[in-house]
């Protein structure tokens, strides 16, 4: 039976409700309602201007109705008298089509048609920054290796501790929070879940950790590459398919012992063409899973103060080996480390998908399994495709790549592909200072 959140108000002492959706950039776009009101919204939704946001529409375009799910509510827990809830984003009675949980929606019934239900867990990394967000806000975490670094971990406990508490109380199952390799820089990580639960737990979580650093006089940022020189932020997702939803699942369809060098690392035969969809459209999924001007430097970073990047060049996959960007750390599961902090929590599920099924349906090879250290050796491997340079080249590899365009939908397609042009004329029609540094007096 579906949530009545006046009555979740008056049970919880709500006050104001944010209804939130997620825009093609990534911006999270809210309303807030008094409780007083939210029965009306619950079932007609929140009036929106579409083209003030980012999902390509103009302003004649209707009003577009934010219609809360209210499965998803949560109270917030650093502001009690206020709940946030997801919102599915309609216009005309009808679904709008290029909206991120919109898209992550459809393919996720796809899947199910085909008895498929995909669960995966994020490993969403952030930095700590001054509020100005120049410079790292811990001025001793300063070491050359600061990965899993005690002292710095407790310098900033009470940011993280809050955080953990938070997800403790929601019953996400956060089971370790560290320093990552990057001065500043930390990971929380939590139980996996069903494609659209993570979409909306990793909404939530960026939400949540903005807000809390803020709360404590820092900035938190999810930003690829934010500071020169150090390890970038990535978004490494696990991914495995089971035969049903939620608890109901009970075989994992990527476990087995199937046959190759899939089958030695515990991938079963539909776990092999899932992973070989994801093989096969990699250049074009970094459309999507690294969707900035910044994320290529840290894909195409020099070797960090740390002595590595820990972010893939490459399109290989391994054993449990971190140097590449799929491995499969055991049995039934494995771990695509391609994306950033900047990739929309939706459209990142909703790609991953739409490759997966690609793969299964195509029945897609992988291609070589390589158990070499790429950072070292990766001059070796012959035959193995580049990831994309910058964002221009990602671009054009999606629009060139017609089925993943239209396994995530061509209106989708379509405005993402509109507005992320924009985005790539306006960053090179920037003048910066290396320009007048390098050809003032050339």
């Amino acid at each position: 039976m579906a949530t009545d959140l006046a009555k979740f108000a008056a049970d919880r002492g709500v006050k104001y409700f944010m209804i939130s959706f997620t825009d093609l950039f990534g911006g999270q776009r809210a309303k807030m309602v008094p409780a007083q009101a939210i029965a009306d919204m619950q079932e007609n939704g929140a009036g929106f201007a579409g083209f003030a946001t980012w999902l390509d529409m103009t302003p004649a375009h209707p009003d577009m109705l934010a219609i809360p799910d209210p499965s998803t509510v949560i109270q917030l827990p650093w502001r009690p008298e206020v709940a946030w809830v997801a919102a599915n984003c309609v216009m005309e009675d009808e679904d709008v089509a290029q909206a991120p949980r919109n898209v992550l929606r459809r393919l996720i019934d796809e899947a199910a048609e085909e008895g498929l239900h995909v669960k995966t867990g994020v490993e969403a990394e952030f930095f700590l920054l001054t509020p100005e967000g120049d410079r790292i806000s811990d001025p001793f975490d300063t070491a050359e290796k600061p990965c899993y670094d005690q002292q710095a971990v407790m310098r900033r406990y009470d940011v993280v501790r809050e955080i953990c508490d938070y997800m403790l109380d929601l019953g996400w199952g956060p089971y370790q929070t560290d320093h990552e390799d990057a001065n500043g820089q930390f990971e929380m990580n939590w139980e996996f879940d069903d494609a659209l639960k993570t979409a909306d737990k990793h909404s939530f979580f960026k939400f949540m950790v903005k807000s809390v650093a803020e709360k404590h006089g820092f900035r938190a940022t999810f930003m690829p590459k934010p500071v020169e020189g150090l390890t970038g932020n990535g978004c490494h997702v696990h991914i495995s398919v089971w035969d049903a939803p939620g608890e109901a699942a009970k075989t994992n369809v990527f476990a087995g012992e199937g046959e190759g060098p899939t089958g030695e690392v515990g991938l079963s035969e539909r776990g092999k063409y899932f992973l070989g969809g994801i093989m096969k459209h990699a250049s074009a999924l970094a459309a999507i899973t690294n969707p900035t001007v910044n994320s290529y430097k840290r894909i195409n970073a020099p070797r960090t103060s740390s002595g590595a990047t820990w972010a893939p060049n490459s399109v290989t996959w391994t054993g449990n080996n971190r140097t590449h960007m799929v491995r499969v750390p055991g049995p039934g599961r494995f771990e695509l480390r391609l994306a950033d902090g900047a990739a929309n929590p939706y459209l990142l599920q909703a790609v991953i998908i739409a490759a997966g099924l690609s793969g299964l349906r195509s029945q897609a090879d992988p291609g070589k399994r390589h158990d070499i250290d790429m950072y070292a050796e990766g001059h070796k491997v012959r035959g193995a495709p580049s990831l994309p340079l910058n964002m221009l080249d990602a671009l054009r590899a999606y629009d060139k790549d017609k089925a993943l365009k239209a396994a995530m939908g061509e209106a989708f397609s379509s405005a993402f592909l509109t507005l992320k042009m924009q985005e790539w004329n306006a960053y090179v029609s920037h003048f910066t200072q290396w320009e007048k540094d390098n050809t003032l007096d050339i």
